[in-house]
């Protein structure tokens, strides 16, 4: 395959349907997107009703272009992140993978329009956050959760209100920001920095206000954030966790016993926003983000410094400080129920607590006068305990 031949296959994948967000390009399968959160193939002229090995691995030499970087990356890891132009059509973060033998690749569709707060309908929490001076903010959920979309809409209206420097870390370079009020300097992992440590170190000499680290992968680039955040800079990143107590304790657990005071002493003092989301199924096709939503307190700091404990967990100081711009999922998902924005069965599935869900789309569902429970009409057995007649 040439580089002709690939980008005309990109380009027939991109538009086979709407709202594709995935490339996959396994061996034994056809060409496939995801679209809406589904997988589907894609038909081709001339067909390919199952990959070889051989064209997988083309495909990806042509992606990689020849790199040395990424092909050691490749052979001595397994699997090697870069990123792909489609010209005049797409930008793609791209992840190269051995499997048994064999080479499959992801190509993740970045957009190429910055979104903004409006259009993302984020929670009006965000632009609080958008007016910070310095400390941590996490935006956390699994892969493919819309993290870096929600990072670049809030740096985009830091961008268009402030005029500070912004460095950005990142692997790859995703949405490319133009300069408006602010300067921005967007570095990638590859190309202008070898790990998020020391990129993070040399940032610290790059006279930033705002940086974002594209993930805080280890240690050492936890630490180097931490002190960062101390020293003024407002430091956004990214991690693989689920709610915002489980954040807290994937930073602590990258630290021995031994450090866990002095760190939880530092977290106490810099962190200032934890932003956990998914993406759930739409009522008519399309997917719609649910957060959850956590500042800093003098509750949430002292659970830092402690620890949870009975009557004292995150979820409960979420619960309680609503009024303040934080939300649990729980509610969050209530609220997209009652907007019509999602199903029943998909607001208990992606529930942390199906039981407070469940009261609260009953509720909803009261409101609007619909039946709750599928129980009948109840009547009193008037026969119930008495002596049975005889004839």
């Amino acid at each position: 395959m040439r580089k002709q031949e690939i980008d005309y296959i990109l380009g027939k994948m991109l538009d086979a349907f709407k709202n594709v967000s995935d490339l996959n390009i396994t061996v034994g399968k056809p060409f496939q997107v995801e679209s809406s959160g589904q997988l589907t193939g894609v038909e081709l002229d001339p067909p390919i009703p199952k990959l070889t090995p051989f064209q997988t691995e083309i495909f990806a030499l042509n992606l990689i272009n020849q790199d040395r970087r990424l092909t050691e990356i490749l052979l001595s890891q397994g699997s090697c992140d870069s990123s792909y132009e489609l010209p005049g059509k797409a930008r793609f973060r791209v992840n190269i993978f051995s499997q048994r033998g064999n080479y499959s690749i992801i190509l993740r569709k970045l957009e190429t329009r910055i979104p903004t707060f409006a259009d993302m309908n984020l929670p009006e929490a965000f632009h609080k956050m958008a007016e910070e001076k310095n400390g941590i903010i996490f935006v956390t959920g699994a892969t493919g959760s819309g993290k870096t979309t929600s990072l670049a809409a809030l740096l985009n209206d830091i961008n268009e209100r402030k005029s500070v420097h912004i460095v950005t870390l990142e692997d790859p370079v995703e949405y490319t920001h133009p300069h408006k009020m602010a300067t921005f300097n967007q570095r990638e992992m590859g190309n202008d920095f070898d790990t998020f440590a020391s990129g993070l170190r040399a940032a610290l000499r790059q006279a930033p206000k705002v940086i974002l680290v594209g993930e805080m992968r280890d240690r050492e680039t936890v630490e180097i954030g931490i002190s960062a955040a101390e020293t003024g800079h407002l430091v956004v990143s990214t991690l693989h966790t689920v709610d915002a107590g489980q954040t807290i304790n994937r930073v602590l657990g990258m630290f021995s016993s031994e450090e866990e005071t002095q760190v939880r002493i530092r977290l106490a003092d810099t962190v200032r926003w934890i932003v956990c989301q998914r993406l759930l199924p739409k009522e008519g096709g399309g997917r719609v983000a649910a957060f959850e939503i956590m500042g800093s307190n003098l509750r949430v700091k002292d659970t830092i410094l402690h620890g949870e404990s009975e009557g004292k967990t995150y979820y409960e100081i979420i619960q309680a400080g609503k009024a303040f711009g934080m939300i649990t999922f729980d509610d969050y998902i209530v609220d997209l129920f009652s907007k019509g924005l999602i199903s029943e069965e998909t607001g208990k599935a992606y529930a942390s607590n199906k039981g407070i869900v469940g009261r609260g789309i009953d509720t909803v569902k009261s409101s609007r006068g619909q039946t709750t429970t599928d129980i009948g009409k109840l009547e009193v057995d008037k026969s119930y305990g008495k002596p049975e007649r005889k004839f």
